[in-house]
């Protein structure tokens, strides 16, 4: 087991290596992967005798704990890297994931949120309060950038130029790129840098453009924790917010209003334009809606 567990480690080190995954992606994989080790454990098969048949069992065995096509589909996803990963390094012979196919996944619309509803949940922090005013202007920028939380998060003050009116966003496996930014982020961005953020700072050394009250970075929960609480304030249904709906809601309203897909793609850091395809069809359910509501042959 300890072997098995020192191939795991290898393998988690040179994600983060050649990759550049996030802390939290790295857990994810090692997770699901000593998932899989325990599973061989009990079943006495070692590691380099795994057959196409041990994986499909392991995935029939976590299907019939109840668990979603989706989970079980990103099991395999890792499974698939880790072999591969052991393939390339001569440590088995042959890659027993070769060719098996993932469960079959419902195609899910991402939640997202209507123009009125973002208007609502910007109006939702007090702006005369340090700590509010920096919320509004960090849900600003989640919704006119179209940026994960975890890009947000990490944002530096050298990221934003202002003469240019674009901020730089490091994505997913370190990759960059550019987003305009429009004069009612600018704005807020002005004030919270000039007038905010020396307040929050309190003498201290720090990089990230967002801090706390402590002058630190805001961690991930932290932040989420508080959106929750506008939304309620706001009205809004916290149980369907995830940390991705306001990006969700940059790619939906900017198709509503005539963007082209391949901006959006762009715009959001996706590599495959199938990716952002499915923000059409939040698209279409959105007009279909309307459609129904409001026409009298709805």
């Amino acid at each position: 087991m300890r072997e098995n567990m020192s191939k795991v480690e290898s393998f988690i080190d040179s994600l983060w290596i050649e990759k550049g995954l996030s802390k939290n992606s790295l857990d994810s994989y090692s997770r699901d992967l000593n998932l899989f080790l325990n599973y061989l454990d009990s079943s006495k098969v070692e590691l380099i005798d795994v057959t196409r048949v041990e994986i499909m069992e392991f995935m029939s065995f976590r299907l019939s704990k109840g668990l979603s096509a989706k989970t079980v589909s990103r099991n395999l996803s890792v499974l698939k890297a880790f072999f591969g990963y052991l393939e390339s390094r001569n440590l088995i012979r042959n890659n027993p994931s070769k060719d098996i196919e993932s469960p079959k996944l419902p195609r899910k619309l991402p939640n997202t949120l209507t123009e009125q509803q973002i208007n609502d949940l910007l109006d939702a922090p007090d702006e005369k309060t340090n700590l509010g005013f920096r919320d509004k202007t960090m849900i600003e920028a989640l919704y006119s950038c179209g940026m994960r939380v975890s890009e947000l998060l990490n944002l530096k003050l050298s990221d934003i130029n202002f003469n240019q009116g674009v901020i730089r966003i490091l994505g997913k496996g370190s990759k960059e790129r550019i987003v305009p930014i429009g004069e009612e982020l600018i704005n807020l961005l002005k004030k919270y840098i000039e007038l905010i953020r020396p307040e929050l700072l309190k003498n201290v050394t720090e990089d990230h453009l967002f801090l706390n009250s402590r002058g630190a970075g805001i961690t991930r929960q932290g932040f989420w924790l508080r959106i929750k609480d506008y939304c309620l304030k706001a009205n809004i249904d916290a149980s369907k917010i995830s940390p991705h709906t306001l990006r969700h809601a940059f790619a939906t309203h900017l198709l509503n209003n005539g963007a082209d897909l391949r901006v959006v793609q762009l715009l959001l850091g996706h590599a495959s334009l199938n990716t952002t395809q499915i923000y059409t069809e939040v698209a279409n359910e959105r007009l279909k809606s309307i459609h129904k509501t409001h026409h009298p042959r709805g």
